[in-house]
Formats: structure tokens, sequence, C-alpha cells
């Protein structure tokens, strides 16, 4: 009885073990992971979205890719003064120094990316200067700016800026994982957003902003939450819109 008892008692403790390592490998993506459960339609409508499905598969409209394209471009430069101000919410309340190394990085990838959409915008012919904003493009571009505003908390605007990237990733990486059909004209622009380095740059975000929402009152939990949800929906939108979809 002795030995069956203490037989108990290592299980018992083996399984508090494992149960702890659990908890401890599951807390940093907690709060995010959380929400994505929740709004998991959302996010797969944003992340396998038919506009990025058809270029996995190989059956994608050219003029709604040469359509996305212009209108990301102008989407891309509105985005550099929100990670600039990201930037300076950071550096005035982030807890953690390195937060401003991060960010620092997204802000030099982003020149490489406004050079990129001029190359690719020549290649297929597109010109940016007389590409006109549409309204959905507008809308989202006017949505950073809002969150540019000094009130707005660097928990909330990291955030969004986590789950800005986050679509591109998922959505990018998925039209260049096993099976498919993605044309070879198209692979650059799959692999710009949906190369590994890029996947552990958001990976690395998602921390940053899982960090910040774990030392977070409910009040700015609940405006971060809002503000994902919100980024999820013009993200799909912005796809519709490239479809030619009002």
């Amino acid at each position: 009885e002795k030995t069956n008892s203490l037989r108990s008692i290592a299980k018992e403790k083996e399984e508090e073990e494992v149960e702890k390592k659990m908890e401890e490998s599951n807390k940093e993506m907690l709060m995010i992971q959380k929400w994505l459960n929740q709004h998991n339609e959302l996010y797969t409508s944003a992340t396998r979205h038919p506009f990025t499905l058809s270029i996995r598969d190989g059956s994608v409209d050219l003029s709604a890719f040469k359509r996305w394209l212009g209108q990301d471009y102008i989407f891309v430069r509105a985005f550099v003064p929100f990670v600039a101000s990201l930037l300076l919410k950071a550096w005035e309340e982030s807890d953690d120094n390195s937060d401003i190394e991060v960010i620092l990085g997204g802000i030099a990838v982003l020149n490489d990316e406004v050079s990129w959409f001029k190359r690719e915008a020549s290649k297929w012919s597109v010109s940016l200067s007389s590409t006109v904003p549409q309204k959905t493009n507008l809308e989202y571009c006017r949505f950073l700016e809002s969150l540019m505003r000094p009130e707005v908390d660097y928990t909330v605007a990291v955030t969004a800026f986590w789950a800005i990237e986050a679509v591109y990733q998922e959505s990018y990486a998925h039209c260049l994982s096993d099976g498919s059909k993605t044309p070879e004209e198209l692979k650059e622009t799959c692999q710009r957003w949906g190369n590994d380095g890029f996947g552990q740059y958001c990976h690395t975000l998602q921390s940053i902003a899982n960090r910040r929402l774990e030392k977070s009152p409910e009040d700015i939990i609940s405006k971060a939450e809002a503000t994902v949800m919100r980024v999820l929906e013009y993200e799909v939108e912005f796809w519709n819109m490239s479809r030619g979809e009002t």
C-alpha cells in the first residue's frame, strides 16, 4: 500500500510538472491565441481569402493582382508613418529596450518594400503615379492614422502592427506551402511576406504584444482586441477590393 501511495504521489507530481511546463510554453501566446480561437472565422477569412487562395492554386486573375499591387503601394506609404509613430511610442512607453530594435528593423524592411513595389509595378506596367486609392484603401489608411494619435496606448498600437504583418505572412506563406501551384511570376511576391525570416519577425511582434497585454488593465486589453478585429475586417475588405468586389 505504501509503495502504491508513493507511486500515486510521484505520478501526481509528474502530471503537475507536465501541466506546469505546458502552461509556461502556452503563456506567451495565451492572450492572442485566445482571441484567434474566439474569432477564428474572421481570422481565417483574412488569412485564407479567395484572392490569395487563387494565387496558391494558380487561378488568379492577373488584373486583380495588378489592382492589389497599386493599392497596396499606396497603403504601404501610409504604413511607414504609422510604424514611425509606433517607434516613438515604444521609446516613450516600452518596458523593454529591445522593442525599439525590433520596430526599427521593421522600418528598414519597409524602405526596401517601397522600392520593391516600384520595381514590381514597372514589371507589370502598373502606373503608381496614376493609381487612385479606392474607398476601402482610404478608410484603412485613415484607420492607421487614428492609431498614430498620442492617446493611443503603445500596447494597442503594437498589437495592431502584429496583426497587419501576420495576415500577410500567413496568407503568402500558404501560397508557398506543399501542394501550391503558385505561378512562377508571383513567387517572388509570396516569398517577400511568406519567408521564414518574416515569419520569425511576426512571432517576435506577437511576443511583444503578448508581453504587453499580460501586464495591461482590462480596458487596454479590450481596446487591443477590438483593434485587432478591425484590422482583420479591413484586411478582408482589402482582399475583396483587389478582386474588384465592393
